[in-house]
């Protein structure tokens, strides 16, 4: 199994900034891709940037330019760097990520891993 355990969740002033940290541990094959997804209050989740493995990355329009995504594949991390934060990105944030478990490989099954979100808060 795989486990996603995010950190760097707070209070921060609007215009302020914040870094996100995600950490994948467990029985981990490969790891296709990674991302941060967020659900603002009363809202549905929605997906805020994305890297696969080869550091290809996606984001969503009304971070971008704001928001920067990177991961370390040797320490199976992957981050988010927020800058110029503002009220609408009050959120709780998850990490995700497509792995292929060790004992999986052969069998080319990717699974979609979830961590249990971390709270950033926008505020004056």
């Amino acid at each position: 199994q795989v486990q996603l355990v995010e950190s760097g969740g707070g209070l921060v002033q609007p215009g302020g900034s914040l870094r996100l940290s995600c950490a994948a541990s467990g029985s981990i094959g490969i790891i296709y891709s990674m991302g941060w997804y967020r659900q603002p209050p009363g809202k549905q989740r929605e997906m805020v940037a994305t890297i696969t493995s080869g550091g290809s990355t996606n984001y969503a329009d009304s971070v971008k330019g704001r928001f920067t995504i990177s991961r370390d594949n040797a320490k199976n991390t992957v981050d988010l760097q927020m800058n110029s934060l503002t009220p609408e990105d009050t959120a709780v944030y998850y990490c995700n990520g497509i792995i292929t478990l060790q004992v999986e490989i052969s069998r080319g099954i990717r699974r979609n891993y979830w961590g249990k979100g971390t709270l950033v808060t926008v505020s004056s």
